[in-house]
This record gives structure tokens, C-alpha cells and sequence, in this order.
């Protein structure tokens, strides 16, 4: 009998997970408060105890340890591209699939004030892209320059450079001169709207398992379970797309969507090309990577609470609570973000906290999914396509604490349908499925290892709406 230990240290939890490996079974799971400011392994121990007073076997042992971790901040980043919506959107979204938390993304140019910021925002490290390979170096070279006037506490930063590459002797030659930390990989948009993520998403994984993990003092954990840490959003995005494609033994779901709901932000992870499947629809735009992952950092139950009211207005609260005044909607936001602890224990808090959810599925799946441009023309209107068409997107997970523990989860689920004329491709016709025993990051690192048992675990425990 194979047990195995799967652990994700969260920001707020360390959850663990024991499964069985041959049966394809989850043995039990226990959760508790991460304790990042004494020692990390106090909170894996006492949920370890939890864990193993509901093992029947008086055997305590296991086969394996697996583990993630997005505490201490997780994986933390600052992106930097010369156009806004080409190489800088081009490195954020290469970034957010390697698993990483978007400080801030520069465009245009690095100025002496950005360099200051980097300096107080403290990055764990610093992707720099720009120009298509061939184009123009000037623009990259700039910002390498005004790289090396970070503070000397700063220099030793990791920098990635994913740019042109006709630049980096002459960037390999700045950095040296300056004893600067940083990697050379291929470029992030090699041409102009073509996405390249897969070189840089492997070097920044990699600097997270060697450097970060050791510098946030994470590495007691990996000494004392026996291995290396995964960013825990990486962990998900393996574990959607092990769902989605499958095995060559397993079929998988097909294309599918994740959506996970936390305190501070909501995550939604899509996996699938959202081409047009009318062959006269045009794409537009720069090109969508496959394995997609959002971050809003405006939209959470608890410390964005006041964000999520400032982004979507007091008409998206009153359209599901209508007797509620402006002024009641702002304290309770107010009441949420200053209290990340709070519980939700009346009727009518449940009913604002299930509002909270559906507007923040509604809008992060808005911004996720892709539009049309209607362009007239003399004998009929032509579409043009700009990001992922969701609306075959047959398959939608959801995760978090609020849905969770809600007795209406589906209904704050079906927020992400595609409503009519809604001009957002948004799933239409989807399952519904509920993440009820927090698993997802769990399989995602169990999944390189032993993806046939991860697949088939969470094909059993997902819970159908």
C-alpha cells in the first residue's frame, strides 16, 4: 500500500492531503493556520496530527512527501516590456502561468522613479522582455541599464531577460560589469502577436526551486520532508491541465476552466486553444497561451473587498440585493477588509457574502474571456477575434472557501454563463463541478509524479452542481 503526503503552505492554511495511491483514494485531509511568523513547520505539524487521527491505520508512515507552497507572499514579480499591450502583456501572461504574483509591470521604458519602486516593492524577481528577435534593441538595452541602478541590496535579484535576443551580448556585458544575478532564455514573443512561454515558465520554476524557496526560508520544510517546493499556482495550472488532455491511457475532460475565489484575489485557470470554431472569424490580437491563468487582485471576499465594490459599482451589489442602501453596501465591504478573519455567521451575511462571489466570478470571467470586433464592409460585417472564445468551454471547476461552504454554490457558479447579447465569450452551455475536498493543488504535484493516480483521484472527488 503506496501512501503519499501532499502539502500546500498557503498564505493563510497549510493544507495537507494523504492519498492512496493504488485505490486512488484521498485518506484524509486536515488543515491549519500557517505560521509564518514563528517557525512554518509548527502549522505542518499540527495539521499533520489532525491528519493522522483520522487515518484508521496506526501506521503513520508515508511512501512519499509532496508539497507546494504560496506562503510568505508566494512567488512575487515584476514584468517589464516596451509596448503595453504586446511584450509587457506578453511577459505578464508568461509570468501568471509560471505561478508567479504580478507586482507591477512596466512599459515604455524604465524611468529613475521605477527603479525607486522596484526597490520598495522588494520583488522575489524580474522578468524582462521587449522587441521581437531581429527588431530594434535599443528599448531593451535602456532597461537593462537602468536595471543596474537598483540599490546593492537589490542587485542580487534573479533578473530573466525573454527579449530580443540580438541584445544580450550587450546585456550579458552590462549585467557582468555590474555583478548582477540574471538568466538568458529565449524570447517571450520571438514575433510580433506569436507567444513563446514554455522556456521562460521553465527557467522560473526553476529559480523558484532553487533560490526563492532557500531565501523565504522555506527551505527548513524541504530538509525536513526530503523535497524540492512547487509554486502552488503552478501546482493548479498541472493539475487543470492533467484534466483537461488526460493521459495517454486516460481520457481527459476536455477544455475546462477553473476559477478559485480567495480572501484577497480571484484566480481563473483555462485550459484549451478558444479559437473560433466559424473558420470566417478572424483572430486579432497577441496570441493566447493554451494554459491560461488570470490574476485579480481587485476582486476578494475579505481584503479586497473595498476593491471589488470600487471596480464594480454599487448596481452590480444591487442587482442581487436590491433592498440594501449605498451606504450599508459600503460598510459591509468596509467591515470585510478590515476584518480578513470574519466569519460569516447571519443570514444576511451569507447572502452579501454569496453576492461578493458572484460578482467576482461575473467579472473575472469577463476579463478572462475574449470579444469580437464587428468590422463593416460593403457586402457584410466581418468578426475579428481578440483573446479565448469560452463558450465551448464545456467543463468549469470552482474552488475557494465561499463556495465551498455555501449551500448555493451552482447559482454563484452560473455567474460565468454567457448571459444573452453579453458581449464577453463566456462558457454557455457548462458543468458545473465543486473542488469540495481542496484537492486541486494537491494533484497538481502528485501529478508529476504519478499522474494516472492524480487524474483519476480528482476525476472521482470533483462534486457535480
Amino acid at each position: 500500500m503506496t501512501r503519499c503526503l501532499l502539502t500546500d503552505f498557503g498564505s493563510t492554511f497549510t493544507k495537507l492531503t494523504a492519498v492512496h495511491l493504488e485505490s486512488a483514494t484521498i485518506l484524509g485531509s486536515a488543515k491549519s493556520k500557517t505560521t509564518v511568523e514563528t517557525n512554518i513547520i509548527e502549522g505542518f505539524n499540527h495539521a499533520k496530527d489532525k491528519l493522522l487521527a483520522q487515518l484508521d491505520s496506526s501506521d503513520h508512515t508515508f511512501d512519499h512527501n509532496w508539497a507546494c507552497s504560496s506562503a510568505k507572499g508566494g512567488f512575487r514579480m515584476v514584468a517589464i516590456g516596451l509596448s503595453k499591450t504586446l511584450t509587457a502583456e506578453a511577459a505578464k501572461r508568461v509570468a501568471l502561468g509560471a505561478g508567479t504574483r504580478i507586482l507591477k509591470v512596466y512599459s515604455y521604458g524604465l524611468k529613475d522613479e521605477d527603479i525607486e519602486e522596484i526597490n520598495q516593492l522588494q520583488p522575489d524577481i524580474i522578468l524582462v522582455s521587449g522587441g521581437t528577435n531581429g527588431g530594434n534593441t535599443v528599448g531593451i538595452i535602456n532597461d537593462a541599464n537602468k536595471l543596474t541602478k537598483l540599490t546593492k541590496l537589490n542587485s542580487s535579484i534573479p533578473i530573466v531577460v525573454a527579449g530580443n535576443e540580438e541584445a544580450y551580448s550587450s546585456i550579458s556585458h552590462i549585467f557582468d560589469k555590474h555583478s548582477m544575478s540574471y538568466y538568458l532564455t529565449e524570447n517571450v514573443m520571438p514575433q510580433v502577436n506569436v507567444l513563446n512561454p514554455d522556456p521562460t515558465r521553465q527557467i522560473l520554476r526553476r529559480i523558484f526551486m532553487e533560490q526563492i524557496v532557500e531565501a523565504k526560508g522555506m527551505d527548513v520544510i524541504e530538509e525536513q520532508l526530503g523535497t524540492s517546493l512547487i509554486p502552488t499556482p503552478s501546482a493548479v495550472l498541472q493539475a487543470a491541465e492533467l484534466l483537461s488532455k488526460g493521459t495517454t491511457a486516460t481520457s481527459g475532460l476536455g477544455d475546462l476552466l477553473i476559477v478559485d475565489i480567495g480572501g484577497a484575489t480571484t484566480d481563473l485557470h483555462s485550459v484549451g486553444d478558444g479559437k473560433p470554431i466559424d473558420p470566417t472569424i478572424r483572430m486579432e490580437g497577441l496570441q493566447e497561451p493554451f494554459e491560461k491563468r488570470t490574476v485579480e487582485g481587485d476582486l476578494g471576499m475579505r481584503y479586497s473587498a473595498l476593491s471589488l465594490l470600487e471596480s464594480t459599482t454599487y448596481q452590480a451589489f444591487t442587482h442581487y440585493l436590491p433592498n440594501l442602501s449605498e451606504d450599508t453596501i459600503y460598510q459591509e465591504c468596509y467591515k470585510r477588509a478590515h476584518h480578513p478573519e470574519m466569519v460569516a455567521t447571519t443570514e444576511e451575511e451569507h447572502l452579501f457574502d454569496e453576492a461578493m462571489g458572484k460578482i467576482a466570478i461575473e467579472t473575472a470571467f469577463n476579463r478572462h474571456a475574449g470579444t469580437y470586433r464587428r468590422e463593416p464592409t460593403p457586402t457584410r460585417v466581418l468578426l475579428y477575434q481578440s483573446g479565448k472564445d469560452l463558450k465551448t468551454f464545456h467543463t468549469i471547476i470552482g474552488t475557494g472557501g465561499i463556495l465551498v461552504n455555501s449551500q448555493h454554490s451552482k447559482s454563484m457558479m452560473e455567474a460565468s454563463l454567457r448571459k444573452e447579447n453579453d458581449s464577453y465569450l463566456k462558457p454557455v452551455d457548462s458543468s458545473l463541478y465543486l473542488d469540495a475536498s481542496y484537492m486541486l493543488s494537491a494533484m497538481g504535484t502528485l501529478a508529476e509524479h504519478y499522474p494516472e493516480e492524480a487524474l483519476a483521484i480528482m476525476k472521482k472527488y470533483l462534486t457535480k452542481l
